[in-house]
């Protein structure tokens, strides 16, 4: 099936949603156990981590860890919000740098001003977004990030988005009661699909969407490691304990520039596949053969095909053996861990 679909459905119980282009799966988002990334807690702190910078935090779901903090003692109360999910048997990350995001507006509550996307160019539409900002944020000391899904809104959407998220910022930071609470609960996968998912797109709400549009059969083969590549090329994604391996090959193609086109596909196509799987941490790239000068045409191609994706992922570089690595953020659930 030919352009972009948006499914909303339910796999198991559990709420799902599905983004398929041209027929092929290219983000999923299910509901886990875990607290939601975007949860917001009222935490109190328990103990520093010696030499780390760190401190756990005490929570109504378990133990948080928050890193990069100096001065916090034992007993504080602070709000922080989860930023992904943790490694089994680890604390849920957090940070005190709190987001409060929508389709079109992101409130920040500890970095003031006015700002929009540099996607958006249009001078005139510039103009009268930053006069929506002005008006809806008049009085307050927190700050305003209007997104690249302005472009195409109604003024009085965007109006009330930042309406919206101010009030919910307000009411959590003026909320300092000496315990630990959930104040807010992480979008769920529906909400997030009309949140970040914003290129125009028809959506499918009907029960049983996932099957009847392929994205059950999409699933099921992702829960291999084999991705192919074209041409015979090929790449497996497999996750270790400690790290996920990926492995480039050429396939019969035995001619001089196989190893760079099979790498440059790899390049293109590895962020959707750790998409899907729901993989991040720690990235150990195995490329196919090719030339030493050709390192800098893979980075290019890598770089442009992560600006597209919106998992933060940073490219850490190569190896002494020749392998890239990448440390990607834990921003989805493993598909393998809520699937089976």
């Amino acid at each position: 099936m030919k352009g972009r679909q948006i499914l909303l459905d339910h796999i198991g119980g559990r709420e799902a949603a599905a983004l398929m282009v041209d027929g092929i799966l290219h983000d999923f988002l299910i509901d886990g156990d875990a607290p939601r990334p975007g949860t917001i807690y009222r935490a109190v702190t328990d103990r520093p981590v010696k030499g780390q910078g760190g401190v756990f935090l005490k929570t109504p779901d378990g133990s948080a860890y928050l890193r990069g903090v100096k001065g916090i003692g034992q007993g504080e109360t602070l709000h922080v919000q989860v930023t992904g999910y943790a490694e089994p048997g680890k604390a849920i990350p957090v940070t005190h740098k709190i987001l409060f995001k929508s389709r079109y507006a992101i409130v920040t509550p500890d970095a003031p001003g006015l700002n929009l996307s540099r996607s958006i160019r249009d001078d005139d539409l510039r103009d009268s977004l930053l006069e929506l900002a002005h008006e809806g944020m008049e009085g307050s000391t927190m700050g305003l990030i209007l997104r690249s899904a302005c472009a195409g809104a109604e003024p009085d959407e965007v109006a009330d988005d930042i309406a919206a998220m101010r009030r919910l910022a307000e009411d959590v930071t003026a909320d300092m009661v000496a315990s630990p609470e959930l104040l807010v609960e992480g979008d769920g996968p529906h909400v997030l699909a009309w949140r970040d998912w914003v290129d125009p797109a028809d959506v499918v709400t009907e029960a049983g969407c996932f099957e009847s549009h392929g994205a059950l059969d999409s699933l099921d083969a992702a829960r291999g490691a084999h991705v192919t590549l074209g041409e015979g090329a090929s790449l497996f994604v497999e996750a270790t304990r400690a790290l996920i391996a990926v492995d480039v090959n050429t396939g019969a193609d035995g001619s001089f520039a196989a190893g760079l086109k099979a790498n440059l596909a790899c390049a293109r196509a590895l962020p959707i596949a750790l998409r899907v799987r729901g993989l991040g941490g720690q990235i150990t790239i195995d490329l196919a053969p090719m030339p030493k000068k050709e390192r800098r045409t893979f980075e290019a191609a890598l770089r442009a095909a992560l600006r597209r994706d919106d998992v933060d992922t940073v490219m850490a570089g190569w190896t002494p053996l020749g392998h890239y690595e990448l440390q990607r953020k834990r921003a989805r659930l493993p598909l393998t861990e809520v699937l089976g």
